[in-house]
């Protein structure tokens, strides 16, 4: 799955909490939103003060927008290596809980169907 492939696929089920997400369209559209987030952090500071207020208001919207879209694809992710969604409440724990969840979401996908789905590799190369 290609960068833009990804983040469209993640969009346009931003609100999907079924199914099953595959490691490369976690991980680009985790990139995506951390490139986001630095544009606007580089623009707070090119424009100073002034600019610094207004992209700190476009970047906690552009958060609150993405929150949804962010925990679904992990929660997609999660059912992918066969876990419930559940799991992403480990990284409120400190330090260990967010090591935990990146050895998920690095882990290979479960082969074949699941109880999530179908496997998202079916009739791609993996």
């Amino acid at each position: 799955m290609s960068f833009t492939d990804a983040v469209r696929h993640v969009l346009t089920h931003y609100a999907d909490f079924t199914g099953r997400a595959r490691r490369s369209e976690y991980w680009w559209f985790y990139l995506a939103v951390v490139l986001v987030n630095i544009v606007l952090n580089i623009l707070a500071g090119i424009t100073g003060d002034a600019g610094s207020v207004l992209f700190g208001i476009v970047s906690v919207i552009v958060s609150l927008g993405l929150i949804v879209p962010v925990i679904a694809v992990g929660v997609r992710r999660l059912h992918d290596i066969g876990r419930t969604g559940w799991w992403l409440l480990i990284g409120l724990v400190p330090f260990v809980g967010f090591v935990v969840l990146i050895v998920f979401f690095v882990m290979d996908s479960e082969p074949g169907d699941n109880a999530y789905g179908p496997s998202p590799k079916a009739g791609h190369l993996a």
